[in-house]
């Protein structure tokens, strides 16, 4: 090790942890000629090693994502499977109430506000909020946060570039509320101190009405995988950086992931609340840095130099 210090003109202590680093990485092996020796693997086969160890986190990472949100789907599923009469039945007496129309949300939304005492957690998904939406929001959120209640608010990154919900967003964090964007959302939903939760019966088609739900175990596993999203996203005043290592923003890497698993760029745009032509956008400008005359061969290259972990 002295020896390899000297040549290397490091210390002895920086020698041994890069050692100990390669060990981990297995990119060293124990040598079956010298007893006690060690030896390195060959360039081509270490990089394959590295690419596939990141390819194994990445799927590990997004099987975690998935049971999550399989999870939260499920137990939406399960509630809105109840029978119709029992929308009629005193909410305080149910664990789960059916919501159907506008008014019917609406009116229970203001409740639930006027009862809450601390909190409440949204998931706005879908980019750019309706008009329509924010009017009838900025009521109630001007009531709570006067009140002293903490708002905390995920919109989508497309949202940044709307100017009616980037000037709402921002008028809200001036109140004191708590903004933040991710690329990815999970569908639409209201917890309110975490006791009671507002979920789209079909979180494609919000128009058909919403679920109040206040069994305990469904609105548990809703923060649960609010907090998740909450704390991978960017507050609102902070600027979408790029990876210092693949220059890429992290919705970048986001449509990266999603076109290279076979999406559709109408399904991977409703994903990230962007047009379909927007992707292509984006994907031609991805193309161009890559050098990469086809999409399949900018996959190839993504791969290989990491951008899709």
């Amino acid at each position: 090790m002295h020896e390899l210090a000297g040549q290397l003109d490091v210390s002895e202590c920086a020698v041994h942890d890069a050692l100990d680093k390669l060990a981990e990485l297995q990119l060293l092996r124990a040598s079956r000629d010298v007893l006690g020796a060690m030896r390195p693997v060959s360039p081509e086969l270490g990089l394959e090693m590295l690419l596939q160890r990141q390819e194994d986190e990445l799927m590990r990472r997004r099987q975690e994502l998935e049971l999550s949100k399989a999870a939260a789907a499920h137990a939406i599923a399960e509630y809105a499977g109840l029978r119709p009469d029992l929308a009629a039945t005193d909410a305080a007496a149910t664990a789960t109430e059916r919501l159907v129309g506008l008014d019917a949300i609406q009116a229970r939304l203001e409740v639930l506000a006027r009862e809450m005492s601390k909190e409440c957690l949204s998931v706005m998904p879908g980019g750019a909020q309706s008009q329509a939406s924010l009017d009838a929001s900025r009521p109630l959120d001007d009531k709570a946060m006067r009140k002293g209640i903490a708002l905390l608010t995920l919109y989508q990154d497309s949202a940044r570039h709307d100017p009616a919900t980037l000037t709402y967003a921002r008028w809200m964090t001036e109140q004191g509320g708590m903004v933040r964007t991710c690329p990815m959302l999970p569908p639409r939903m209201l917890i309110f101190d975490r006791k009671v939760a507002v979920v789209p019966i079909d979180p494609s088609a919000t128009k058909r009405g919403a679920l109040c739900v206040r069994e305990l175990g469904v609105v548990a596993s809703l923060v649960a995988l609010f907090e998740q999203t909450w704390n991978s996203a960017v507050p609102l005043g902070a600027d979408r950086s790029k990876d210092t290592e693949t220059g890429l923003t992290a919705s970048e890497q986001e449509l990266l992931r999603l076109l290279a698993s076979g999406l559709t760029d109408e399904v991977a745009g409703r994903r990230l609340g962007i047009s379909a032509r927007s992707v292509r956008r984006q994907m031609a400008g991805l193309m161009e840095r890559l050098e990469a005359s086809s999409r399949f061969e900018a996959g190839l290259k993504a791969a290989q130099r990491g951008w899709l972990q």
